[in-house]
């Protein structure tokens, strides 16, 4: 039987999510493509396990994560039947809806349709009655935005969502969502950007419309597929993801100009005492504009790597000012 470590909330720090009552740790646990069929479900109850451990109370999903699609909910939902049986709710568990999941035309966007049926396929695989966090995953062109957002509002309703997020919306349509939102009696909880020292777009209004509204945020792939690591300082080693057929990561966007300055970059965080990776997750958490980061796992070890970065949170002047120096070179 599992037993979690005492220790487990010492050290991890946890920030307000806007202006709920939701606290998250600064940092949270993907499953994302290192939680499909062709990982052992030992190895991934032994990176939840040690996650909890250190005191990562949420764990980030998607209905499409895997792969195949669904297999990263179904891993979750059979460590919430084991090792977590006991610990429900002292877990955050949030999944999405918005990306293609099943054929035909109801299988992806921003339908009532789609939404609630995936949702009810995700509580499924899940095993589970509700999730802490329900997002709409991407805005749907077509859709009209007072449907989707009215989904999310009866998930809430129905007893199978405790609050909802958007992920991959602009300002402008973050700022609409929540309008209707609190018009409907669901405030907007979070929103869930991309965003790394290589990926700056949420600088560009939807820090600042976030803040206005009291919406907190939590940043995926802040380590940029992992470029934002020791991986790739010597060029692109075989077995990296920029080696293989990854749709995410092309052997095309590690140029020569990129590993250069991630080499500066990474002397940065020795100086620091931290590794480039770690000085990376710290640099996307600073100042506490952004809630939580999500970081994925491939092994306990990258896991305890990571999670070692809020050992040091904070930056001087002189270290964001090289910092910046370095992210504006081209």
């Amino acid at each position: 039987m599992y037993l979690p470590s005492p220790d487990r909330y010492q050290a991890m720090p946890y920030r307000r999510t806007g202006r709920s009552g939701l606290l998250l740790p600064a940092l949270s646990l993907g499953l994302w493509h290192n939680f499909g069929s062709d990982r052992t479900a030992d190895t991934q109850g032994q990176i939840l396990r040690r996650a909890f451990d250190l005191g990562i109370t949420h764990f980030d999903l998607a209905n499409n994560y895997g792969p195949p699609p669904g297999a990263a909910e179904s891993a979750m939902g059979r460590a919430l039947r084991t090792d977590f049986a006991r610990l429900r709710d002292e877990i955050v568990v949030s999944t999405k809806a918005g990306y293609l999941m099943w054929d035909g035309p109801y299988g992806e966007w921003g339908s009532r349709k789609s939404v609630l049926s995936s949702l009810d396929r995700s509580l499924t695989r899940l095993g589970l009655d509700y999730v802490d966090i329900f997002y709409s995953h991407r805005p749907d062109p077509d859709t009209p935005l007072e449907e989707t957002m009215g989904a999310l509002d009866s998930a809430v309703r129905q007893g199978k969502a405790l609050y909802v997020g958007l992920s991959n919306y602009s300002p402008e349509q973050t700022r609409e969502a929540a309008r209707i939102l609190k018009d409907l009696g669901t405030p907007l909880l979070i929103h869930q950007p991309r965003y790394s020292m290589l990926d700056r777009w949420v600088e560009d209004g939807l820090l600042t419309a976030l803040d206005e509204l009291g919406v907190g945020s939590i940043a995926y792939s802040p380590l940029e597929q992992g470029i934002l690591s020791d991986r790739y300082l010597q060029g692109i080693p075989a077995g990296s993801r920029a080696a293989g057929d990854s749709p995410f990561l092309t052997p095309e966007s590690v140029t020569p100009e990129l590993i250069s300055r991630l080499r500066a970059l990474d002397e940065v965080a020795s100086e620091r005492g931290q590794c480039l990776a770690q000085m990376a997750l710290a640099w996307v958490l600073r100042g506490g504009r952004v809630t939580s980061a999500v970081v994925g796992a491939s092994s306990v070890a990258q896991l305890e790597n990571s999670v070692d970065a809020v050992r040091h949170l904070e930056f001087s002047d002189e270290e964001l000012a090289r910092i910046e120096e370095l992210l504006k070179t081209s």
